[in-house]
């Protein structure tokens, strides 16, 4: 490669195709290739020319250098091939899609140009690399088609092998469509390009996800239908057997999937040997909004992992367990009976702490099953991968051994899975040596035995070695030369070495063959031909090992089937040990669920912010939601721990329908079918929608869909605008509510709403109760029964710190507030106006000068004679603009 560092890369026209083979061959490449950055192999190198190349130095921040291309100086930026991945990763995270060309032959036995061709596009929802992905959580690409009146969805984890299809119906089709693609998070999105363009701007808003148009959603041409394309890749007649065979916008959906694979990473499509469907009806729903506010999996601060549910909740140990714990919180079931059998199995394990602690021992020795596999089946795996993919199979028996009889039956089910042998694990320990090098080139990843043929090579090159290595003291012995030497190197091969002095030594059939400073290097034909089995035995014993480790990789990607399913069941066992370690070590206890439409809790507590405080800090509360009253009203200063109170009783249903125990002291609960929040203030700028826009769209979605078996969870309604336009919206959506039936934690500063109460017999009025001390509270944290008619702004302001100048005119004007209750366009008295206040420099004065605060609390005697002066000087200038004002 020639470079000049001193000239600069050239603007390329816009439809170069290179001057060089080696251009033109990329250039091509990269027009078939729209849209993607294109990374060659050349070498030792992946390397990318013209707009790609600026692209990639720029994303990448390294040198942008350039190529020589038939008098054009084409710009060019290149990694490392041992590297490629990290590169890869970071240009990924850019929101890139890269295509990966590779030497399709040798270099040194290629004539001419080496043959490349793309094998892989790397996107965001398609990568296999462990370092570009999150062990704990699942890389999910999804297609989404809105139909009439059907909207379908289909998801992949190309990583893990999972592949599902769901669709939605209703007039709410696509309100849950972007509810569910909330819920999964995904790392890409495919649409048809016909999707409406609100759609669209529906699905950017929901998720900062990559979003990418593909063309064809529902192609009718013989033989290339959505559902015919599934037929042909499960190779079956019929789709019954996946449950989908009525489906259409959920086909759509899921060819989508399988087309994009197709073109971006065709190798993991051998990995997609199932389809799952679900129903969102099965699960509690929880939109953004809910999922946002409860901190389920993200922050909405700067707390990061521990300040989550799923942070606190985490004690799996495996990357599938933890994934798997992701969608449990994610998923709440609304189904008594599966609930039921996930409180039995997690009781199962908190009461018998050595079972417990044995199956956790072994758990920690099991890899990612699911992702060594995916890399298995796309023929990404090395050896290394195939031993942690047999060390994780070994463990399993021994796992399903300690989940002997009696059992739980959620249990006793992944048991029988555990137990049952691997073809895979038993060919990868008879083929694997146990620690083998990292690479194919060095060779000595087939243990001995395996093969016949390599072990006839090996033993022919290492019989070659040992007469090589016992040639200098034989020819010693024979020729009497004592210096004699047998050395190699990479131009000659081996050869015999004689002094200067003992040339006269040399035997005639000694062949020369170079020259040195010391005197003369030979060889014989005897040494030519040991050297040809040595060198030939290795170079065929490498060629013959990557085949025989393709095959076994082959091998065992057939077995993908059942290595996925003892996946899911490791990941089942590991997070049901989790919730037994969570509730013995927090003192949770085991909640009754029922399908009553009451909420009982005692002592309840947050299961983040009890972790997060001082051990035994947090002050439990209880919450009893009856038929007959389903709406508290909760009145409270500010950080009294109103918004706790409401998020915890929140996380406690759902961890509830999740299969969890509780933090509290008992726990009984009513199936909630979905849990809306409405808390905190935001603005949404790039949807141009203000914080008062947001929480009344917010809030519009809670009273459109709430039903009488929801829980509905809102802090402040109506703050966003006028006092009497809040306080008349807040009133209304209160009684919309109590005609929906929903559960209703209601928090507000607007005590008016006490008078519900009153009206409704379903209404309960709670405040959180605080104690005051002179101008001071002191927050208890308790929440009581009964109304409030007081806030204590004032007083919390004071403990922020705001000005006491400001204190004072606050409760002036609060006094008078409270005395002519002023309101729009009205007529009574004007609002005070503050007293003038002139500040004198003096000492006897009622209030002290600020600048004397500021004199004595310097010490001069850790002051320089210039910090001093140039602090005169400063309270010298703010004087004069006193007297000047």
């Amino acid at each position: 490669m020639t470079q000049k560092p001193n000239a600069a890369p050239e603007e390329l026209p816009e439809n170069y195709c290179g001057n060089t083979p080696l251009m033109r061959q990329y250039f091509a490449t990269r027009a078939e290739n729209a849209s993607i950055l294109l990374l060659m192999r050349v070498g030792d190198f992946y390397e990318a020319y013209g707009p790609d190349a600026v692209l990639i130095a720029a994303d990448l921040q390294i040198t942008l250098t350039g190529r020589e291309d038939g008098g054009t100086r084409v710009p060019m930026a290149g990694v490392p091939y041992h590297a490629v991945e990290r590169y890869l990763a970071r240009l990924i995270r850019a929101g890139r899609r890269v295509a990966i060309m590779e030497q399709m032959e040798d270099p040194r036995y290629a004539k001419g140009l080496v043959k490349r061709k793309v094998t892989r596009i790397v996107t965001p929802g398609t990568v296999l690399e462990d370092s570009m992905l999150e062990a704990r959580s699942n890389n999910y690409l999804v297609a989404a088609v809105v139909g009439d009146p059907v909207a379908g969805i289909g998801v992949v984890d190309v990583s893990t092998g999972e592949f599902l299809a769901t669709e939605l119906t209703g007039g709410e089709r696509e309100t849950r469509l972007l509810d569910e693609i909330a819920r999964l998070g995904p790392a890409e999105i495919l649409v048809p390009a016909e999707t409406p363009e609100a759609v669209l701007d529906a699905i950017r808003r929901t998720s900062d996800a990559s979003l990418q148009l593909t063309g064809g959603d529902r192609a009718t041409a013989p033989g290339n239908s959505s559902r015919q394309q599934l037929l042909n890749h499960f190779g079956t007649t019929s789709l019954r057997g996946f449950g989908c065979e009525e489906f259409t916008a959920g086909l759509d959906a899921c060819a989508l999937v399988l087309r994009y694979l197709r073109e971006t990473q065709a190798a993991a499509l051998a990995h997609i040997r199932n389809l799952g469907t679900y129903s969102t009806r099965d699960y509690m729903v929880l939109d953004g909004a809910a999922r946002r506010h409860l901190e389920i999996t993200a922050p909405m601060g700067d707390g990061g992992r521990a300040a989550t549910l799923i942070g606190v909740m985490d004690e799996t140990l495996t990357p599938m367990g933890g994934r798997m714990l992701r969608r449990w919180l994610d998923e709440p079931l609304l189904d008594v009976a599966a609930i039921r059998r996930r409180h039995a199995a997690v009781n199962h394990l908190a009461r018998n702490e050595l079972l417990r602690t044995e199956i956790r021992r072994l758990l920690r020795g099991v890899g990612d099953l699911e992702r060594l596999m995916s890399r298995t089946s796309a023929c990404l795996a090395d050896a290394r991968d195939l031993i942690a993919l047999h060390d994780g199979l070994a463990r399993l028996p021994d796992i399903g051994a300690l989940l002997a009889d009696p059992i739980e039956p959620l249990l006793a089910a992944q048991r029988e899975l555990l137990l049952r042998p691997t073809e895979a694990e038993a060919l990868i320990a008879r083929a694997i040596v146990e620690s083998p090098p990292a690479g194919l080139r060095e060779g000595g990843i087939i243990r001995p035995g395996y093969d016949a043929e390599l072990d006839r090579l090996r033993t022919g090159g290492q019989d070659a070695r040992i007469w090589i290595a016992n040639l200098e003291t034989t020819e010693r012995q024979r020729t009497g030369i004592g210096s004699l030497k047998v050395g190699y190197n990479a131009v000659f091969g081996y050869y015999i070495e004689v002094t200067r002095a003992n040339l006269a030594k040399v035997p005639a059939e000694y062949i020369r063959k170079q020259t040195t400073a010391g005197g003369e290097r030979y060889i014989t034909p005897e040494l030519k031909e040991y050297e040809a089995h040595v060198l030939g035995a290795e170079e065929k014993s490498v060629e013959l090992e990557a085949l025989l480790f393709a095959s076994v990789r082959d091998s065992v990607a057939r077995s993908s089937e059942q290595v996925l399913g003892l996946a899911r069941a490791v990941a089942a066992v590991d997070v049901t040990a989790c919730f037994a370690e969570a509730a013995v070590r927090r003192r949770w206890v085991m909640p009754e669920v029922d399908e009553s439409e009451s909420v009982d809790i005692k002592a309840g507590r947050h299961p983040v912010i009890e972790q997060l405080a001082e051990q035994g800090s947090f002050i439990p509360n209880d919450c009893l939601m009856q038929p007959d009253q389903r709406m508290f009203i909760i009145t409270g200063p500010n950080m009294s721990g109103k918004s706790s109170y409401l998020r915890q009783t929140a996380l406690i249903v759902l961890l509830a329908q999740c299969g969890s125990f509780v933090p509290a002291d008992s726990a009984r609960i009513g199936i909630v079918d979905r849990i809306f929040t409405r808390v905190g203030a935001h603005d949404e700028l790039a949807s141009g929608q203000s914080t008062f826009m947001v929480e009344m769209n917010e809030t519009a979605n809670i009273l459109n869909n709430a039903t009488g078996r929801s829980l509905v969870v809102l802090d402040e309604i109506g703050r966003g605008t006028s006092t009497y336009d809040g306080l008349s919206i807040a009133w209304a959506v209160a009684e919309y509510l109590l005609r929906v039936g929903c559960k209703t934690l209601f928090a507000t500063h607007y005590h008016h709403l006490n008078e519900l109460a009153a009206q409704n017999s379903g209404v309960r009025n709670y405040r959180v109760a605080v104690k005051e001390k002179g101008d001071m509270i002191i927050w208890l944290h308790r929440v009581v029964e009964g109304g409030t008619d007081r806030s204590y702004g004032i007083q919390v302001a004071r403990m922020a710190g705001l000005p006491m100048e400001a204190i004072e005119r606050a409760r002036e004007v609060l006094r008078w507030l409270e005395k002519s209750k002023p309101g729009a366009g009205s007529n009574g008295a004007q609002a005070p106006q503050p007293a003038p206040r002139r500040v004198q420099l003096t000492l006897f004065e009622a209030e002290p000068h600020p600048i004397l605060e500021e004199m004595k609390a310097l010490d001069p005697g850790t002051m320089t004679p210039m910090e001093a002066l140039t602090q005169l000087d400063i309270w010298r200038r703010r004087l004069l603009n006193d007297d000047a004002g």
